[in-house]
């Protein structure tokens, strides 16, 4: 089987990838997001949680350029990614996925995973219109590249498939596929296990570490299945109206008062 992303050297592991720095926004007079800060290493593994409304999403947001930071600072390998719109920042090598599927569903499998990895290259117009060798090339090295990562999750004999004939587990596996099409350092889930049953998260779980083993790629998850974060994360930080209100180990997080006031304060809510 072809490598389908580069890998990186195993000394690089602890060194920080993706650092962030007081990052706020307020919507109107709602602080959504206040002084936000993370230190995520080169093939970290770490979980981003908190009550409905914490603001995890929109953390989200912010590191993909998708709302633009009101303060604070972001950057990736040491590149200041402030100010950049989504597909800069995907090119710099942040990919996500979304807690509500996006994928194209009237296009092929194939076609949803290849269409991700054209970021990586810059087809000139006439090369492409003429549709040359080289054009020729890069199509075929993009189809090699989907079709390698398609096998790693077993959807290889189902390539030219539509994707809206996928069930929603396998869905949920194609949209972590198209974005590491794009062949990121860093992975950001968003509440991948949603909808799941219990074999399928089992099966998620065993994925996400296999992601980021094989492709030695950091992970930063959302995620409200407390099982699924405690068995994989190695470090995980608590988001509650915004603000952080605990960073640790997950046993740290476990036994921590403000973790648990926080969800139960949100339990008797929805009550």
């Amino acid at each position: 089987m072809n490598q389908v992303l580069e890998h990186r050297s195993a000394g690089a592991a602890q060194q920080t990838l993706l650092e962030v720095k007081d990052l706020g926004i307020s919507f109107g007079g709602l602080k959504a997001v206040q002084n936000f800060n993370l230190t995520l290493p080169s093939a970290g593994l770490y979980g981003l949680i908190g009550p409905n409304g914490a603001g995890k999403t929109t953390v989200f947001n912010l590191l993909t350029g998708i709302y633009q930071p009101q303060t604070g600072s972001l950057s990736l390998n040491g590149k200041h990614l402030l100010g950049c719109k989504p597909h800069e920042v995907t090119a710099a090598g942040i990919a996500r996925t979304f807690q509500n599927i996006r994928l194209f569903p009237n296009l092929s499998i194939l076609d949803n995973v290849r269409l991700a990895g054209q970021i990586r290259i810059r087809p000139k117009l006439l090369s492409t219109f003429l549709r040359t060798n080289g054009y020729r090339e890069q199509e075929a090295a993009l189809k090699a590249q989907a079709m390698d990562l398609l096998e790693i999750f077993d959807l290889q004999d189902r390539a030219e498939d539509l994707a809206q004939n996928l069930s929603y587990g396998h869905q949920r596996r194609l949209e972590i596929i198209r974005a590491l099409a794009t062949k990121p350092s860093v992975l950001l889930l968003d509440e991948p296990a949603a909808g799941l049953n219990p074999q399928e998260k089992l099966a998620l779980a065993q994925s996400i570490r296999q992601i980021r083993d094989r492709f030695e790629v950091a992970i930063l998850l959302i995620e409200h299945d407390m099982q699924l974060v405690m068995d994989i994360c190695e470090r995980i930080v608590v988001l509650d109206h915004g603000v952080t209100i605990c960073e640790g180990t997950p046993q740290t997080v476990q036994n921590d008062e403000k973790v648990i006031a926080a969800y139960l304060g949100a339990i008797a809510d929805d009550a």
